[in-house]
């Protein structure tokens, strides 16, 4: 196996772009459920009466959510906007994780011995970038996660280009973009926990402990980088996942949302769904990690000995 002997020759910039919107892609794959039922606890609770909150609380925990969707609405629900998020992970992880090492580089001149600003700095901007660029996608992921609580069960939309198209006539082409602010500052976060934590946890094992660059560094590193981002993300991540998902003028800004939630619900709201954005986070961050350094290696593996 690749992965239990350090690397050879270091990844090219393409190498890394490629791997990382693959490895986030098979992330995906194996923890969408946990996303989808991440979503649904986010919005429970939305309404504006007390009865109505009461009334709309049909989610109990990461298993009770799961097992209540494939009950109701069928397995498939559970990989709801799958589509979507696979174009968001292709076109947004190659940008925020792909070039994190390469914009990391450009602000330390080239040099390996990066500080924390300067990750903190190349993890903001590979994120911001990203957003700009896979909005679109994130918004239909989220809409589709959620359309089970439309009116009468009845679906907002029929497939993914369906749901291109409804948002851009319905709401204009700034709706495709909405959230766009609080994903941008959500990724700023994400990426900033998620992969400063990794790699500086990695340079501590090996730079501290008898560890090398291998399998075992790879899932300690990324394990710590999930549990950190979680809770570090989460009141950013509801707020987006609510205004994303509102109806057109339900919140006036994104401001407004996060207020709504406080006086309604509580500072225990901005924290709803935090055990599957956990397991989501941690398991996502495994797979994708050490999945991503596999592939690295592989394709250069390939790249210097052709068939």
């Amino acid at each position: 196996m690749v992965g239990f002997k350090p690397a050879d020759v270091p990844p090219t910039a393409a190498v890394k772009f490629v791997g990382a919107g693959t490895a986030a892609c098979i992330a995906d794959l194996l923890t969408f459920p946990l996303d989808t039922a991440k979503v649904r606890l986010q919005i429970q609770g939305e309404g504006n009466t007390a009865a109505c909150k009461a009334s709309a609380v049909k989610y109990h925990g990461v298993l009770g959510t799961m097992s209540t969707m494939v009950r109701t609405e069928g397995p498939r629900s559970l990989y709801s906007g799958l589509v979507a998020g696979l174009q968001r992970q292709m076109s947004f992880a190659s940008v925020r994780i792909g070039l994190y090492d390469s914009v990391k580089q450009f602000y330390t001149k080239g040099s390996d011995h990066a500080g924390i600003g300067s990750r903190l700095m190349a993890g903001c901007t590979t994120g911001a970038l990203a957003v700009a660029v896979a909005q679109p996608t994130d918004v239909v992921k989220v809409r589709f996660q959620a359309q089970a609580r439309s009116l009468g069960n009845v679906k907002r939309y029929c497939s993914t280009f369906n749901a291109y198209c409804t948002i851009a006539k319905e709401e204009g082409i700034s709706g495709l973009w909405k959230g766009t602010g609080p994903n941008i500052a959500r990724n700023a976060i994400v990426n900033c926990s998620e992969l400063v934590t990794y790699d500086f946890i990695k340079d501590i094992l090996l730079h501290s402990t008898p560890m090398t660059d291998t399998l075992p560094c790879h899932f300690v590193s990324a394990f710590g980088a999930g549990l950190v981002t979680t809770v570090i993300a989460s009141p950013v991540d509801v707020v987006k996942t609510r205004y994303m998902n509102s109806a057109l003028g339900q919140y006036p800004s994104v401001l407004n949302c996060a207020v709504t939630m406080m006086t309604k619900e509580g500072p225990r709201a901005f924290y709803k769904g935090f055990m599957p954005s956990f397991l989501r986070l941690g398991s996502w961050n495994i797979v994708m990690f050490v999945t991503y350094e596999q592939l690295k290696r592989a394709m250069m593996t390939v790249n210097l000995n052709p068939l």
